[in-house]
């Protein structure tokens, strides 16, 4: 892969200021957001307003301090080794989740393991390993293994636990398939490989299109073939008929899609303001998490949820110019493959609480509620941090 280096002058003491700033002030709205979601349904289960909130920042912080730790540790010694420790762990804890007992079910999905009295998703850890091993793998097999072959064992290495991960959480699945794919494409960088991906991406999109235009009837027709013939199940094809027709089942399945589209069409150009929003007091369901996104166009409008999206941009620009001037491949890919999870996992959760995407149940970087994400995101930061560092502290001697 070849280097472009430009300057980077405006940074000091070897952290890319803008990308750490811009990582803090959303964990901080994200708090700001998670307890106005969040304290109606705590009060009503009478854990006190602020218990989420509470939960939050404890995870918030145990994230920031992980972050300033893996930004001042050496990015390097993650290129060996300790990537594919971290990928056998996620495989192992995915295997024990589905399989055995360990498993915690909620909401009819088994996506958290429950160990030594904690519960968390163990999706986040196979993202953070899969990303490694696969930065890892280009950089230790690039010469024995070139074109064709590094590619396959790249989607492989990445479709094995996204497999495991496809029965009960779709939207990781694929954002964990999509890594790879990016990864071979700004490795390739030809345009046969631009014109597969552009055709891919046509015929999925018209596959969508398709879909959503499909009379419910046929649709649910082919929904049963489905469920008889292959690994959906049938909670997931019910989330296509609500996709297709909103008002299917509008007190059952397509009630919090309906609520949530509600609770976005209130906001109009800028909100209600914050904390005034009235479809989190109980209408909208997990309205601090699988939902928070309709929550904020509900009291900052479409003027807030556009500036959330710009913040969103600006910490990719900052990690894609880490990624540009990285010393090596393996801070490279490991940058790219961070930037695409949070890109993927931002588009997925505007998507689907929008209805431009069937219903698949998945958080909103540092902003959703939930601790395993906010954790592991932060940590990856973090070494996307010590990446930049390492060309800085260079420059310096």
């Amino acid at each position: 892969m070849k280097v472009k280096r430009i300057s980077l002058q405006e940074q000091k003491y070897g952290y890319d200021i803008g990308l750490l700033f811009v990582t803090v002030f959303l964990c901080i709205f994200g708090l700001i957001m998670i307890y106005s979601a969040s304290y109606y349904t705590a009060t009503v289960k009478g854990l006190g307003p602020a218990y989420y909130l509470k939960k939050q920042l404890v995870f918030t912080v145990i994230g920031l301090i992980l972050m300033l730790v893996m930004a001042a540790v050496p990015y390097r010694i993650f290129n060996g080794p300790l990537s594919l420790v971290a990928y056998g762990v996620g495989f192992i804890l995915i295997v024990l989740t589905t399989f055995t007992s360990l498993g915690h079910t909620a909401g009819g999905r088994t996506r958290w393991i429950t160990l030594f009295g904690q519960t968390f998703q163990t999706a986040e850890i196979v993202k953070v390993g899969v990303i490694a091993v696969l930065a890892w793998l280009v950089t230790r097999f690039a010469r024995q293994l070139r074109g064709h072959k590094l590619n396959f064992l790249m989607l492989l290495i990445a479709a094995v636990p996204a497999l495991l991960v496809f029965s009960n959480d779709l939207s990781s699945a694929a954002i964990i398939a999509v890594i790879p794919v990016v990864m071979i494409v700004i490795l390739n960088n030809k345009k046969s490989t631009y014109i597969i991906l552009a055709v891919l991406a046509v015929l999925f999109i018209g596959l969508l299109i398709y879909i959503k235009n499909m009379d419910l009837d046929k649709l649910m027709q082919l929904g049963k073939w489905v469920d008889e013939h292959t690994p959906l199940h049938e909670y997931q094809m019910r989330r296509l008929y609500v996709w297709n027709d909103p008002t299917y089942d509008a007190r059952g399945d397509g009630y919090q899609v309906l609520q949530g589209l509600y609770a976005i069409g209130s906001g109009g150009l800028f909100g209600k303001g914050l904390g005034a929003g009235t479809q989190k007091l109980g209408f909208v369901p997990e309205a601090s998490n699988d939902m928070i996104f309709a929550i904020l166009c509900e009291e900052l409008g479409l003027f807030g949820a556009f500036a959330l999206i710009l913040l969103y941009v600006f910490m990719l620009y900052r990690m894609m110019r880490i990624a540009v001037q990285a010393e090596d491949v393996y801070g490279a890919l490991f940058t790219i493959g961070v930037m695409t999870q949070i890109a993927v996992q931002a588009f997925f959760h505007i998507a689907v609480v929008t209805n431009l995407l069937p219903n698949t149940g998945i958080s909103l970087p540092f902003i959703s509620y939930g601790g395993t994400s906010s954790i592991f995101l932060m940590g990856e930061v973090g070494l996307v941090i010590s990446v930049g560092r390492g060309l800085r502290e260079k420059k310096k001697t």
